[in-house]
């Protein structure tokens, strides 16, 4: 009865919802690409709820200090939490994690998910996978990711453990930061989402090596996957997800849910994740995104402990 008599109470919440600008945290510097993921919707957003979306970066510490802002803000719609693959790793990097993802957040929808990409600035003398072991073998060798204990960093560490060799990890603290020095010729590589790197090489500023889909990406032919490439078996996916602080309002998050659904369909918007960024929506159910998770957690919060790999 508890439930049935609050239903009319949840339902004034969504329809007066929202009550000013809403925020979505992302918890990565700005520049990357779950950066550029919230920034693509905020004008439609706006538009289509009526009140400005501020998009506020608070990075650190593999996105936990942005993440435990959101989780611990009012649940009342005005703040959402826009976050990328490391938030599943999150309970297995960081100790004492001050809040717990599954419980002090609530699923509202993954919006895509793009393979990683291994590539290097043109003037660098890799053509191809085999160079960089090679001469990983001879040693001092870096690579660029976007953080400690994102699934790229650790798709690196196996691929190195595969392939008996050691290369130097350069964490940052965003994509764009990493791209930045890739592009400069200030680390040998970098791994990143296709929807971070794709650009970056139809403009020519980097070279694809490596792709780490089930199958070759349409807009990047030519490059192998890891499994073309002599290490089967060998994937990893970034994804991008949207959550809620822990007890906002169901039909709150249903509205919200709508707006991004509606938003990230618009042609341009769509044909911009697809063919610019080799990028793929899904957006999800919240309960198919708590399940996604689930899975997340299991699989890469294994290989972080397998590696033993600690926050930036």
């Amino acid at each position: 009865m508890g439930v049935l008599a609050a239903l009319p109470a949840m339902r004034a919440s969504a329809e007066s919802w929202p009550t000013g600008p809403i925020r979505i945290v992302v918890p990565f510097a700005p520049g990357g690409s779950t950066d550029a993921v919230a920034r693509l919707a905020a004008p439609g957003l706006q538009q289509r709820l009526g009140v400005p979306i501020v998009v506020e970066n608070r990075s650190g510490a593999a996105g936990s200090i942005g993440t435990d802002a959101a989780a611990k803000a009012r649940p009342d719609g005005q703040t959402w939490l826009l976050t990328f693959d490391s938030h599943a790793v999150m309970p297995v990097l960081v100790p004492n994690l001050p809040f717990d993802i599954q419980r002090d957040l609530a699923p509202v929808t993954q919006i895509g998910h793009a393979p990683y990409v291994v590539a290097c600035q043109p003037g660098k003398p890799y053509r191809n996978l085999a160079d960089v072991l090679a001469a990983a073998k001879r040693g001092g060798v870096t690579f660029g990711s976007t953080g400690n204990g994102t699934i790229g960093h650790l798709a690196m560490l196996m691929l190195s453990g595969r392939a008996g060799v050691t290369m130097t990890h350069l964490p940052y603290r965003g994509g764009g930061l990493a791209v930045n020095d890739a592009v400069a010729g200030h680390i040998d590589m970098m791994i990143g989402s296709s929807a971070l790197l794709a650009p970056h090489i139809a403009a020519g500023s980097l070279r694809p090596l490596l792709q780490l889909g089930e199958q070759r990406l349409a807009g990047l032919p030519e490059v192998p996957t890891a499994a073309e490439a002599g290490f089967p078996g060998l994937t990893a996916v970034a994804w991008w997800g949207v959550f809620a602080p822990a007890g906002t309002p169901a039909p709150v998050i249903e509205r919200f849910r709508a707006a991004l659904v509606e938003t990230y369909r618009e042609p341009r918007i769509a044909t911009q994740f697809a063919e610019v960024n080799q990028a793929e929506l899904v957006l999800s159910e919240p309960a198919a995104l708590a399940r996604f998770v689930s899975g997340q957690i299991d699989s890469w919060g294994k290989a972080a402990r397998d590696n033993n790999v600690r926050p930036d």
